[in-house]
Formats: C-alpha cells, sequence, structure tokens
C-alpha cells in the first residue's frame, strides 16, 4: 500500500477543532484568516501571495470555506478537499474583493466580533483595499498569538518532515562540498548540486513528494554570496562570485518537504585558514555546542541566548557578534520562539529550532553553522549530521 508524506486530512481537522475551541472560548463568531502560512496550516491550501486576497474562513459553528480569485478556484478545491470554495472574479475589479468576502461571512453568520490575523488583507504586492472591520462592521480581534503557539509544538507528522527534509537537505549539502573548488563560480556550483540532488529525492521518493513551498520546488544548497570577505555578511545575496583559494564560505542547504522546512549551514573553506580565522571558527564551534546543550523541556528561549552571549563575553568575541542564537523552524523558515534574550517562552517537547550563533570579521569572514533540532520529552535530537569539524570542511586546492 502506498503511504504519504503530507499531513493527513484528520490532522488539518484537529487543528481546526483547536481554533474553534478558541473562537467559542473568546465568543468570536468566526474567524478569517489571510497569512499564507495560517492558511496553509488549517487547510492545506498551499500559495503564493500576491495583490488577490486569499483567505481561510470559519463561523462558530466550525463550518469552514475558502476565499479566492477565480484564478486559484479548482487549485483550492483541490488542495483542500472543502465543500465550500468561494471566489471573486479579478482584483482590482469593479466589486472589490473585501466586499465578496463580506458577504461571504454574513451568509456564514460571522458578524459582530472576527477573530483575524490583520483587519483586512495585507497591503502587498500594490493590493489596496478596505479594512474587514470597515465592509462588516464587526469588531475584529486578534488570534495571531493563539496560532502561533499552535504552531510552535510540532506534531510527529510534521517533525517526520522536517526530518525528511533533512535527508536531502544533507544530500544537496555533501554535492555542493564535492563541487566546489577555487576557479568556478557560486551560480554553476549551486545549480548543478541542487539539481542533481533534487532529481535523487525525485527518483527516491516519486508521487510521494511535495514541495508545497514558495521557497523552491525540491533539494538545494548554496552560499548566498557569503563566500570571502562577504562571508561576513549574515544575509549577503548571491552574486556569481568566483571562488578563490583562501575563502571562507558559509553554506545553506534544505528542502521543502509538504511545506516544512529543515535548515543545514557549515563553514567551509578553500585551502585552509589563518590562525585568527581558526580561532574563530573554534569559538563557532564551541558556541553552537553550548547552544545545543543548553536545548531541552522548561529552559526559557532567552536562557539559552544569555548563555551564549555570556560565552561571547567571557572570550571578548562580542565585537564579532550580529544575530540572536536561532529561531524555530516549520511551515516557514524563520518562525517563533525565537533563541533571543527578548524571548522569554518556555522550550517545550515538539519545538524544532535552528541552532546558529555565528561569529562575524570584516577582515577575516563569517563563521556559522546552523542545525535543527527536535525538542524532546527528555532532551533534544539534532535531525541534521552533516560534519562539523574543520578538517571535514576544508577544500583542497
Amino acid at each position: 500500500m502506498q503511504t504519504t508524506l503530507q499531513i493527513t486530512r484528520a490532522e488539518f481537522r484537529r487543528r481546526a477543532e483547536r481554533l474553534l475551541e478558541h473562537l467559542r472560548s473568546q465568543t468570536l463568531s468566526g474567524v478569517v484568516l489571510f497569512d499564507s502560512a495560517y492558511v496553509h496550516y488549517f487547510s492545506g491550501f498551499a500559495f503564493i501571495p500576491t495583490e488577490r486576497p486569499i483567505a481561510f474562513v470559519m463561523n462558530a459553528q466550525g463550518e469552514q470555506a475558502m476565499f479566492v480569485p477565480r484564478l486559484e478556484l479548482e487549485h483550492a478545491r483541490a488542495q483542500t478537499g472543502l465543500e465550500r470554495v468561494e471566489h471573486y472574479v479579478e482584483y482590482p475589479y469593479t466589486l472589490h474583493p473585501a466586499h465578496v468576502l463580506a458577504r461571504l461571512l454574513a451568509d456564514m453568520g460571522i458578524a459582530r466580533r472576527i477573530g483575524a490575523d490583520s483587519d483586512g488583507y495585507p497591503w502587498i504586492f500594490g493590493y489596496r483595499g478596505p479594512a474587514l472591520s470597515e465592509t462588516t462592521g464587526a469588531t475584529v480581534v486578534r488570534v495571531t498569538a493563539f496560532i502561533e503557539d499552535l504552531m510552535m509544538i510540532k506534531s510527529p507528522a510534521e517533525i517526520a518532515l522536517i526530518k525528511e527534509s533533512a535527508k536531502w537537505g544533507n544530500l544537496a549539502h555533501r554535492l555542493l562540498q564535492r563541487y566546489t573548488r577555487a576557479g568556478v563560480t557560486e551560480t554553476e556550483v549551486s545549480l548543478r548540486a541542487s539539481q542533481e540532488a533534487t532529481l535523487a529525492m525525485l527518483e527516491t521518493l516519486g508521487p510521494l513528494y511535495a514541495s508545497r513551498s514558495m521557497y523552491g520546488d525540491g533539494a538545494s544548497a548554496g552560499y548566498r554570496g557569503q563566500i570571502g570577505r562577504n562571508a561576513a555578511i549574515p544575509h549577503a545575496l548571491a552574486n556569481n562570485i568566483t571562488f578563490q583559494a583562501g575563502d571562507v564560505l558559509v553554506t545553506g542547504a534544505g528542502a521543502p518537504m509538504w511545506g516544512y522546512n529543515s535548515e543545514l549551514e557549515r563553514t567551509m573553506v578553500i585551502g585552509g585558514l589563518t590562525d585568527e580565522q581558526k580561532r574563530l571558527f573554534d569559538h563557532m564551534v564551541a558556541l553552537q555546542d553550548l547552544a545545543i546543550r543548553s536545548l531541552r523541556p522548561g529552559v526559557k528561549c532567552s536562557d539559552v541566548d544569555r548563555a551564549v552571549r555570556a560565552y561571547f563575553e567571557q572570550h571578548d568575541l562580542m565585537p564579532y557578534w550580529k544575530h540572536h542564537t536561532g529561531h524555530a523552524i516549520g511551515l516557514r523558515y524563520h518562525e517563533a520562539p525565537f533563541l533571543d534574550v527578548g524571548d522569554d517562552t518556555e522550550i517545550k517537547p515538539g519545538m524544532v529550532f535552528t541552532v546558529e550563533p555565528g561569529l562575524y570579521a570584516a577582515h577575516l569572514g563569517g563563521f556559522r553553522h546552523s542545525d535543527t533540532v527536535v525538542i524532546t520529552e527528555d532532551g533534544h535530537e539534532v535531525i541534521t549530521y552533516y560534519p562539523r569539524d574543520l578538517a571535514s570542511l576544508t577544500i583542497p586546492v
């Protein structure tokens, strides 16, 4: 019998039931969700948000509907299996989609107090429209915090997808390292590794695989421009840089799996590191070890970052500090909670974090490993497993 890697309809129903309980506890007549990750989480509908409003709708009786533009009608029906998929013609149009949505809400008995993630569709891609409170005359109550808290704790099925993602990110990264050498460009190496890893994944998983992601359609690995001195820019962009001997390289690899993501990052070098670069590399590994050891149920996210910052301060490394220790990951590459002194969220089983303390020096480069870690009942499990030692990550000239 063919199995599936995707989230089951039964799990989507359980999520909707949790949301329904919240609506009733807050005496809300229904909910309207515009955020693409929220829509995906409760309905299974994955899409690229544009100027055309899309929403997941549910009333206090548990009746659900999708609200989409005409061009997404068949797509939404196929992915969600919902009986009610309402559509509007186009945006912009003579009857604004916001008014079509208001009619749907009235027909479903959603009025007076409405839960929502925002008061109307966000102004993205040039969209302009009236607020939800304006078109319905209702009081809009934000439900974002409840949804974010719900999404923090991953189910076994979600964790299985993230682990599957990690497998193929690992392959893509191995190919990336294999093909990287002085004289070639990041573009050709990244494309070659990503394409070969994706083809191997498709050959293995076949119809069990779907990306369901706006970020990519298969396994990928690359450098995002963090090459040489540019490695000191944590969020650089790819620039078709040619590799040279002595370059410090910061990588990134993963594979969207039915919308779920993992993160694998490594610091590699072509040829070798100077003594000062090796010192920062060793501190980076020690910092990541410390952060991972700190991850367990009952600990606050802020305490993990505080321990990491204490190491920075103890070793006079704060001039090289640029960002927090890590973040949660799932349907989005960055999710709450965050391993930061400003986030006192208690770590719980089922949470999934990236752990990526980095050091960045403009004259030396950047040094960052990132691994994906699942919080278990009694500790944690590191689900990315690429080598972390300098010898394994040194590319010969």
